[in-house]
C-alpha cells in the first residue's frame, strides 16, 4: 500500500502549442519596435563604429614600433608613439562607454513599449484564451521571452552590424597589406560557415523545448505558490516536489541538449579560426625568413587577423542569440496575433445610455466552449426590470454558462441576448459590461488595501461614497476595527481577511459600481449564522431595484424570485415562481419535498442517483 505522500504516476506535461515561424517573421515582426528610437539606433551604431576604428590603431603602430622605431634605432618616436597608442586606446573606450549606455537606454525603451503592448493585448483577450493557458506560462513570455526578442534585434542588430563592417574593414586592410597571406587567411571560411548553417538549422527545435520546459516550470510555480495551504492541508509537499522536480528536470535536459551541441560547436569553430592563423604564421614566417616581409609587417598582418577571426567568432554567439529568439518570439507573438474579445461584434464602437433600465431577453440561445460538446440548448427567457431570476441545477447543468453570457465573458454560438430591446453584440463591450455587475462564489481581492479594492467599482468615488458602500455591505464595522482601517492590507487573493470579509468587500465593490443589472453567485455556505445574515443583509440592498441573476444554492433565496429556472443538462426543463413550480408537481416540487436545509445541488445528486 503507498504512503499518504508517495507519488502517483503523472503524464507528461503538454505546453499548449503556438504556430511556428520563420526566423525573418520574428525579425521582421519586432523591427518595428526600433522605428520610435532611430536616433538612438544610430548613437549606438556610431559609437560602435569609432571605437572599431579606434582599435585598428594598435596594429599599426604595433607595426610602427617594431620596424621604424626599434628595428630603425630612432628612440626619440616612442614616445609619441605611445602616447598615440594611449589616445586610441582612450578613444575607443570612451566610444564603447557612450555605446554601452545609449544602447540600454535604447534597448530598455523596446522592452517597456514590448512589455505594455503584450500586457494591453493580455487584457483584451477573451476569457477562453486564458481556459487553454497557465498564468505562470503567460507570466513567462511578459518577462523572460521579450527581453530574449529584444536582445536579437538591438545587441544582436548592433554587434552584426560591427561584426559585418569589421570583418569587411580588415579583410580590405589584409589584401592590401600582403593578398597572399590575406588568400591564406580564408581557408576555414567554408568550415567556418558549413558549421554556422548546420548549428542554425539543428537548433530551433532545442530552443523551442526548452522555452517550453521553463514555461511548463513556471506554470507549476505559480500555481502551487497560489495553492500552498492545500498543499500543507492534505501534506502533499513530497508529491509536489516531486512534480516540480519533473518540470525542472525538463528545463535541465533541454538546456543541456543546447550546451551539448554548443559545447562542441563553440570550441570547433575557435579551432578552425585558430587554424587558420597558425597556416597565416607558417607563411608569414617563412617569408620574414626569405626577407620579402618586415617583422612589423608579420605582428601587424597576426593582430588584424585577430580582429578578423575574433569578429567571425563573435557571429557565431549571434546565431545562438537568433535561435533562443526566434523560439521566444513565437511565443510573444501567440498572443499579440491572437484575436482580441469583440472583433467579431457588429457594434464594437456602440454605446448605450449613461444607465439602462435592465430589462433581458434570451431567444433561442446556444453556446458551446471551444472543442466541446454544445453547453446550451435553445434557452429562452425574459427578466423585466428589477425581477430577480434564479437559476437551479445540478452542477454542470450550465447555469454558470448562461449568466456568463451575459457579460460576453463568452459569445453566444447561437441565438440573440438583448437588454432594453437592444442586442448585447451591438454594443461595445466595455458599454455593456458597465451596466453588469458580478459577485462570484469565490471572492477575489486583489493585493493591495481594503480601499483600493472597494475603489475597483468606481475608481473617481469619493471617500464618503467608499464608506456608505461598505456600509451598506456590512463591512463597515470589522473595517474600522483593522489597526489600519481602510487602509490595510488585504494580501494577495484577500489571504488576510475571512472569507465572509472578502464576500462583503465585493459585494461593497458592487455596490460602488451601482450597476442595473447583477449576477450573483451566492456564497454564504462556508460561513458561520451570524456572518450569514450579515452577508444575506448585504446581498439584499445590492439587489435592491436591479435586475438580478442568481445561481441559487438555498431555498430561502430561492422563494423570493420573481422567475425559477430549473436548468438540466443545458436545457430549462422547468419555470415559474416557486408556488407555481410546487403546484406544478414536477422537479422542483419533488426537490423543495425532500430539501431541508442543505444545498439544492446536493438533492439535485440524489435525485440523480435516485
Amino acid at each position: 500500500m503507498s504512503s499518504p505522500n508517495s507519488t502517483p504516476d503523472r503524464a507528461p506535461f503538454r505546453p499548449f502549442s503556438v504556430p511556428k515561424r520563420s526566423t525573418w517573421e520574428v525579425v521582421t515582426r519586432v523591427s518595428v519596435y526600433l522605428r520610435p528610437y532611430r536616433l538612438l539606433a544610430v548613437g549606438t551604431m556610431v559609437c560602435a563604429v569609432l571605437s572599431l576604428a579606434a582599435s585598428f590603431a594598435f596594429p599599426w603602430l604595433t607595426q610602427y614600433v617594431i620596424d621604424d622605431v626599434i628595428r630603425g634605432n630612432h628612440p626619440e618616436l616612442l614616445t609619441r608613439a605611445m602616447l598615440g597608442l594611449i589616445g586610441a586606446f582612450l578613444a575607443r573606450d570612451v566610444f564603447n562607454s557612450l555605446r554601452i549606455r545609449i544602447n540600454n537606454t535604447f534597448e530598455q525603451n523596446v522592452i517597456f513599449d514590448m512589455r505594455r503592448d503584450l500586457y494591453a493585448r493580455l487584457q483584451r483577450l477573451p476569457i477562453g484564451f486564458f481556459d487553454q493557458r497557465a498564468a505562470g506560462a503567460l507570466m513567462g513570455r511578459v518577462g523572460e521571452d521579450v527581453n530574449a526578442v529584444e536582445r536579437v534585434l538591438i545587441d544582436g542588430t548592433e554587434q552584426g552590424t560591427v561584426v559585418v563592417l569589421s570583418i569587411v574593414g580588415v579583410l580590405v586592410i589584409l589584401f592590401m597589406s600582403n593578398p597572399a597571406l590575406a588568400s591564406v587567411a580564408l581557408i576555414p571560411l567554408p568550415l567556418l560557415a558549413g558549421g554556422a548553417l548546420y548549428y542554425t538549422i539543428t537548433a530551433h527545435r532545442r530552443y523551442r523545448l526548452q522555452r517550453e520546459a521553463s514555461s511548463a516550470m513556471n506554470a507549476l510555480l505559480m500555481d502551487n505558490l497560489q495553492g500552498m495551504r492545500q498543499i500543507k492541508a492534505f501534506s502533499r509537499e513530497a508529491h509536489e516536489d516531486a512534480r516540480f522536480t519533473d518540470r525542472a528536470d525538463a528545463l535541465r535536459t533541454g538546456s543541456l541538449a543546447i550546451m551539448r551541441v554548443w559545447a562542441w560547436y563553440s570550441p570547433s569553430m575557435m579551432f578552425v579560426g585558430s587554424l587558420g592563423l597558425a597556416l597565416v604564421l607558417w607563411m608569414g614566417g617563412a617569408q620574414v625568413l626569405e626577407g620579402r616581409m618586415t617583422i612589423g609587417n608579420l605582428v601587424s598582418f597576426l593582430l588584424f587577423l585577430a580582429l578578423f577571426y575574433e569578429p567571425i567568432g563573435r557571429l557565431h554567439g549571434l546565431n545562438q542569440m537568433l535561435q533562443a529568439a526566434r523560439a521566444a518570439g513565437e511565443r510573444v507573438f501567440d498572443i499579440l496575433d491572437a484575436t482580441p474579445e469583440g472583433k467579431e461584434r457588429s457594434g464594437q464602437n456602440s454605446k448605450w445610455p449613461d444607465r439602462v433600465r435592465g430589462e433581458v431577453h434570451y431567444d433561442n440561445v446556444g453556446f458551446a466552449y471551444e472543442g466541446s460538446a454544445i453547453t446550451l440548448h435553445n434557452i429562452s427567457f425574459h427578466a423585466r426590470a428589477g425581477e430577480m431570476i434564479a437559476l437551479v441545477g445540478p452542477t454542470g447543468a450550465g447555469k454558470s454558462s448562461l449568466v456568463n453570457l451575459l457579460p460576453a465573458f463568452y459569445e453566444a454560438t447561437s441565438g440573440c441576448i438583448r437588454i432594453d430591446e437592444q442586442s448585447t453584440s451591438d454594443v461595445s463591450l466595455q458599454s455593456l459590461r458597465q451596466q453588469i455587475s458580478v459577485v462570484s462564489q469565490e471572492a477575489f481581492l486583489f493585493n493591495g488595501t481594503i480601499r483600493e479594492n472597494i475603489l475597483y467599482g468606481n475608481l473617481d468615488a469619493s471617500p464618503e461614497e467608499v464608506i456608505a458602500a461598505a456600509q451598506a455591505a456590512n463591512c463597515h464595522d470589522f473595517i474600522t476595527r483593522l489597526p489600519q482601517g481602510y487602509d490595510a492590507q488585504v494580501g494577495e487573493r484577500g489571504v488576510k481577511l475571512s472569507v465572509g470579509e472578502k464576500q462583503r468587500v465585493s459585494i461593497a465593490r458592487a455596490l460602488l459600481k451601482n450597476a442595473p443589472i447583477l449576477i450573483l453567485d451566492e456564497a454564504t455556505a462556508s460561513v458561520d449564522t451570524q456572518t450569514e445574515r450579515l452577508i444575506q443583509e448585504a446581498l439584499e440592498r445590492l439587489m435592491h431595484q436591479r435586475t438580478t441573476f442568481v445561481i441559487a444554492h438555498r431555498l430561502s433565496t430561492i422563494r423570493k424570485a420573481n422567475q425559477i429556472l430549473v436548468m438540466r443538462q443545458g436545457e430549462i426543463i422547468e419555470r415559474g415562481t416557486h408556488d407555481q413550480l410546487l403546484a406544478a408537481q414536477g422537479l422542483y416540487a419533488r426537490l423543495t419535498r425532500i430539501q431541508n436545509t442543505t444545498f439544492i445541488e446536493e438533492q439535485f445528486a440524489k435525485l440523480d442517483a435516485d
